[in-house]
């Protein structure tokens, strides 16, 4: 559906009114950074100075990211050229974007793993776009924030370090809320074409990073991950 009731994002250039009011939300509505911003804020090691190519970098991989998770129409996504995209995570293959719709999209691409099944902490292949944003909106009920540690070289070939961070506040598949920070470092190379279009994005991290620090909660039978997990407030985060 679309909304002309979009909040001005100072993070997301691509997230204001003018751009965005007949945009198709895939929660049904434009999402709300106001929690996430304020943890990025509060946690975040670097402040880049307004103009620099650390800032813009950030800015581009921000815009990128709410594009991928809360657009319905792949020619919608105004970050990347949505006929030339293709993303891979630590060498495999990379895929379009029809065939990351496929996938499953959201956190799914993002959580490939090689392990056999009975070895998986988190199973992206027995998840959906919408199961998996639900599993961490709900475990990080804030957010999970994103900054820029280094840029190693600009455009057209970025490659940059980025951490990601937040706080295990909510439950994650039966595992109660620890309440600890959970830290996620790696690389990326995004590039560019003539047009400042993304047309190439390539992720280098370790998933189990992330996965490792959700589980180390007591196990309990789900009925509270239930509940929260139809918030829709918390559908709606970043």
């Amino acid at each position: 559906m679309a909304s002309s009731s979009v909040k001005e994002d100072k993070y997301r250039t691509f997230l204001s009114e003018d751009c965005e009011k007949n945009t198709k939300w895939t929660y049904g509505a434009p999402p709300n950074y106001d929690l996430v911003n304020k943890l990025f804020e509060d946690g975040r090691t670097k402040e880049w100075p307004l103009g620099s190519v650390e800032e813009k970098v950030q800015t581009l991989v921000k815009n990128w990211e709410m594009e991928m998770f809360h657009k319905v129409d792949l020619h919608e996504n105004r970050s990347v050229d949505p006929e030339k995209y293709t993303f891979s995570l630590n060498g495999r293959k990379p895929i379009n974007l029809e065939e990351k719709r496929k996938l499953g999209g959201g956190y799914i691409p993002l959580l490939q793993t090689s392990l056999p099944e009975k070895l998986r902490p988190y199973n992206p292949d027995n998840e959906t776009a919408d199961s998996s944003h639900k599993a961490f909106t709900t475990t990080f009920p804030r957010g999970f924030a994103l900054e820029i540690l280094h840029v190693y070289s600009g455009p057209p070939t970025i490659v940059y370090k980025f951490r990601h961070w937040g706080y295990m506040e909510g439950p994650f598949k039966g595992h109660a809320p620890t309440g600890q920070k959970i830290e996620l470092y790696g690389m990326a190379i995004f590039t560019l074409d003539e047009n400042s279009k993304i047309v190439k994005v390539e992720f280098f991290y370790d998933p189990a990073e992330l996965l490792g620090g959700l589980l180390t909660g007591p196990v309990f039978d789900g009925t509270a991950e239930e509940v929260v997990s139809s918030c829709p407030v918390l559908r709606n985060t970043g």
